[in-house]
């Protein structure tokens, strides 16, 4: 299998080359970049499967260029920046991103995490690969695309985390599944005090469904447990 390619956007020099040895000392490639444009360029010459990005960058900072690069890839993304506000973290999982770390981090820690992600997403896409389409109350979950169809016909590209979040309820509707098992399933770690990812996540797909407004309720919240399907699957 090939070495998985991680791309380092940050401008302060001395943390964008800490980064660099550190993955490199992992055993990936490792590229690097310094603002947007260079990052485009990057991603436009390698095959990047994770990008480590700050948020205070020149030009556009790292939310404009999480939010137009999820328009485009679903490339794995860790936002790693000193700006360690509620809204800010809640912003970057808002867009897209699949983590969101602060500075000063510990590098081992950001390695697992950045380990763990690449296993997701690099080393098993053959287990989606053979999947079929489900159907539930007029919306269609293509696996293999990962596109969401809406009733009338508008299709979405899912990030990672949420579609692993709504196949899940799908396998088993009207299960209960607790925020616990929701984070291990999207991200492979354990649920942190006040991480809300679960709870933006599963906002983020009710958003969706919310665009037709014709649809039920599909994902009810079950205070105090967790959150369950509770539409109807299609044959």
């Amino acid at each position: 299998m090939q070495t998985p390619v991680i791309l380092i956007v940050e401008d302060e020099e001395v943390t964008r080359l800490n980064l660099v040895s550190l993955f490199q000392g992992e055993g990936y490639d490792v590229i690097e970049a310094v603002n947007g444009e260079e990052m485009n360029q990057k991603l436009t010459e390698n095959k990047v499967s994770l990008v480590v990005m700050d948020i205070n960058l020149p030009g556009k900072n790292g939310l404009i260029l999480a939010r137009e690069l999820r328009q485009k890839e679903n490339i794995g993304l860790i936002f790693l920046t000193g700006r360690d506000s509620e809204v800010d973290r809640i912003l970057g999982l808002e867009i897209g991103a699949d983590d969101y770390l602060t500075k000063p981090f510990n590098p081992r820690e950001l390695t697992i995490r950045a380990r763990n992600l690449l296993n997701r997403t690099v080393a098993q896409p053959v287990v989606e690969e053979h999947k079929s389409v489900v159907k539930f109350n007029g919306w269609t979950l293509d696996e293999n695309s990962r596109n969401l169809t809406s009733p009338k016909g508008v299709a979405r590209r899912l990030p990672k985390g949420e579609y692993r979040a709504l196949r899940l309820m799908l396998d088993t509707p009207g299960k209960i599944f607790t925020r616990e098992q929701l984070i291990r399933h999207m991200t492979g770690r354990d649920l942190r005090p006040n991480d809300r990812t679960v709870d933006v996540t599963i906002r983020r797909i009710r958003k969706h469904f919310e665009s037709d407004i014709d649809s039920p309720e599909l994902i009810s919240t079950i205070h105090g447990e967790g959150y369950r399907f509770v539409g109807k699957l299609e044959k």
